[in-house]
């Protein structure tokens, strides 16, 4: 257990499943930047060089497109076992028991749905992988910085993050037209490692893997366009969280992001904002990414995820 009282420590990996691995993987191991940890009929772990993780994005083979899991971390064992007890007396639906992990790196962990019906797993004893400082200029992901989920009803995700896992909220976009629309939750001292955007249907928002520095997220967007994969939006820099981003799309239509400078708070004095959504300064600080249209957010809602188990209400 953290010092803070959570069992959770940190985001680990995004697993994902598409049609055309070859295509995803390319762009993954290649244009991304990520680093092949083992491939094998039609399944692979890639990793960030400047992470400890064994890898941060598995891609699988498969007829639909679709999120797999989102993976966090505990501190030990123990933790684990614990999570496991509380999530079963509050009768959340367990996938696995927790057992030995059979994936890189092993651990000890389980599965279970959240209240959206996607598969979460939270795992400890991970050996940790040899990873290395990534050098000025090289502009390939240091780690993996936060992941975004679409929901019908944020809300009642946001709640159900809140009571099970520990989550706590750093701050939420909102519109005087449409409501709340973004939350922004955390379990360390990063403003965020979760984020739940309002969408019509249960999906991926997007991913964001993290950059040395600005020059570094810069360079590395530059590779990306040059190889003729289209950007969403940016380079600018967000209000909640105030790091630098820019959006692209990955080839089955995932949103991923290039980030840096993510805010580091102070717990003990933090209080959530609320920030108007439709203020151009709260998207975009700098104002060099573009508006962000109705069309453009859009992009974002993503396929219906039909690998998510359908949860009753509550």
């Amino acid at each position: 257990m953290t010092p803070n009282g959570r069992l959770l420590t940190h985001l680990r990996h995004v697993d994902l499943a598409v049609p055309d691995y070859a295509k995803q993987f390319d762009f993954y191991a290649g244009v991304w930047g990520l680093t092949k940890v083992t491939e094998d009929s039609g399944i692979s772990f890639l990793a960030a060089e400047g992470s400890p993780e064994q890898y941060i994005v598995r891609l699988r083979e498969a007829e639909e497109k679709r999120l797999d899991l989102v993976s966090y971390g505990a501190a030990n064992r123990a933790d684990v076992d614990t999570l496991a007890e509380r999530l079963l007396a509050a009768e959340v639906r367990l996938i696995s028991r927790p057992e030995r992990i059979d994936s890189p790196g092993g651990g000890y962990g389980f599965r279970f749905f959240d209240v959206d019906g996607r598969t979460i797993e939270v795992s400890a004893d991970v050996e940790a992988r040899r990873h290395r400082r990534i050098e000025e200029r090289e502009a390939i992901p240091v780690r993996l910085s936060h992941v975004v989920l679409n929901s019908p009803d944020p809300a009642r995700t946001k709640a159900w993050y809140e009571q099970h896992l520990g989550f706590a909220l750093s701050d939420t976009l909102s519109s005087p037209h449409a409501g709340d629309l973004i939350h922004f939750l955390r379990i360390s001292s990063r403003h965020h490692s979760m984020a739940l955007a309002k969408g019509p249907h249960t999906s991926l928002h997007h991913i964001s893997f993290e950059m040395r520095g600005l020059d570094e997220c810069m360079r590395g967007s530059g590779r990306v366009q040059r190889a003729g994969f289209r950007k969403i939006w940016g380079p600018g820099r967000h209000l909640a969280g105030d790091n630098a981003f820019t959006y692209f799309l990955d080839p089955h239509g995932n949103t991923v992001e290039y980030t840096t400078e993510l805010e580091e708070l102070d717990e003990d004095t933090w209080h959530p904002h609320v920030y108007d959504f439709s203020q151009p300064e709260v998207t975009d600080q700098w104002g060099t990414a573009g508006p962000m249209s109705e069309l453009l957010a859009r992009e974002s809602f993503n396929d219906v995820d039909r690998g998510c188990f359908i949860a009753p209400p509550v």
